[in-house]
């Protein structure tokens, strides 16, 4: 089920309009039919107070079905690519509203194009797949009339990359909200401009490098995140009892935690293989547990 057809089945069986559910999260209720209609995403901080709503964990709120199965969207456009050696993967995505990546026990690359408003999705959008023996590269352009900033508005962008065949992968997208789920991996490296960032289990080292101010929750996930981020301020949201070391690094950058309302340094686990860690210079990363 869609994010948005389960917050719809939520709401109704808690006997709730859009008015009072808007007004039990302190939002407008153009937002709650917004995220209802999948025209609008809630950002960290309304999906935690969703989830409090609702009794329910923020893992079963954003569980999305599985990316192999049809996408609840008008217009579709579906590719897969077998792999049989391990390679290093360099996926170049361009815009997109929504990335959904995970990572699976099969053999090869599905890539699902989903929209409600643009038709002929394989018609408007190419795949250019460059295949070597170590390496394979991944390209996605758009042709005809459709530009990057419609594409962020109304593209979403469904891919399952193969376990065993995994070396390491770097995707570039500029994209509102990315989910990376069952992040199996040596190494993942995300480019590009990035608002929203959810952490859904896994292993492994993850690198994001943008320079927005972003939102990243980390539902489960064992190893290191690291952010590379210029003159930046984010956020970053851990369960109360996820256990963590904090690196500084670069120039001028500051983590500082957030308790019950109150900002404190130095209060990390440092007994723990879990780490996130902050590089580039003049920015701030502050990290926020919740229930």
């Amino acid at each position: 089920m869609t994010f948005e057809k389960k917050l719809k089945s939520y709401r109704k069986a808690a006997k709730l309009s859009q008015e009072k559910m808007a007004e039990l999260l302190n939002v407008s209720r153009q937002a709650v039919t917004k995220w209802e209609t999948g025209t609008g995403t809630p950002d960290i901080s309304n999906l935690i107070a969703i989830s409090n709503l609702f009794h329910i964990s923020l893992d079963d709120l954003l569980a999305i079905q599985n990316p192999t199965q049809t996408p609840d969207c008008l217009y579709q456009s579906y590719i897969s690519y077998d792999i049989a050696e391990l390679k290093h993967f360099d996926i170049r995505l361009g815009g997109a509203h929504h990335l959904h990546l995970q990572i699976v026990d099969s053999e090869k690359i599905e890539i699902k194009l989903a929209s409600n408003s643009l038709q002929q999705l394989d018609k408007i959008l190419k795949f250019k797949i460059d295949d070597s023996r170590s390496k394979l590269d991944l390209e996605l352009n758009r042709l005809a009339n459709l530009t990057e900033a419609r594409a962020k508005k109304e593209l979403s962008i469904f891919i399952t990359l193969p376990q065993k065949y995994l070396r390491d992968v770097e995707i570039a997208v500029n994209c509102p909200q990315v989910e990376l789920n069952n992040l199996v991996i040596e190494q993942l490296e995300l480019d590009g401009k990035v608002e929203q960032v959810i952490i859904n289990g896994g292993q492994g080292e993850l690198e994001i490098n943008s320079n927005l101010d972003m939102l990243v929750n980390i539902i489960s996930f064992t190893g290191t995140v690291a952010l590379n981020q210029i003159s930046a301020t984010s956020r970053l949201q851990v369960p109360a009892d996820y256990d963590f070391k904090t690196k500084q690094k670069g120039l001028a950058n500051k983590i500082l935690f957030e308790e019950e309302q109150d900002i404190a340094e130095n209060c990390s686990n440092p007994d723990t293989e879990n780490i996130i860690e902050l590089n580039g210079m003049k920015s701030e990363l502050l990290i926020i547990p919740y229930k």
